[in-house]
């Protein structure tokens, strides 16, 4: 599936993944492929997203995204809240 993570000021995340878990307001939810059309709030917290394959995180990208110390395939990016919509296998997080 496709995730993008978007704050005001700029792009942070947009890229594949195989699932991400998300601080919602009730508490963490994890997304798969296929999952059903979903609009949620998201309290602050991290996302944690599971990719096919391990990306490089430059300078720019590591203000927000921090690698998982034990798995290359997983970064997690620190939120302030927001709002995530998932539809047809694409995630859009806006996040604050």
């Amino acid at each position: 599936m496709h995730l993008e993570i978007i704050t005001p000021e700029t792009k942070i995340f947009k890229g594949e993944a195989n699932a991400v878990l998300l601080p919602g307001l009730d508490g963490f939810f994890q997304v798969l492929n296929g999952h059903a059309p979903i609009i949620s709030g998201l309290n602050k917290g991290s996302v944690k997203v599971e990719m096919p394959a391990p990306i490089e995180v430059d300078e720019k990208m590591a203000r927000w995204i921090r690698k998982d110390s034990t798995d290359q395939n997983v970064i997690h990016i620190e939120i302030n809240g927001g709002v995530m919509e998932m539809l047809n296998d694409n995630i859009i997080v806006l996040a604050e």
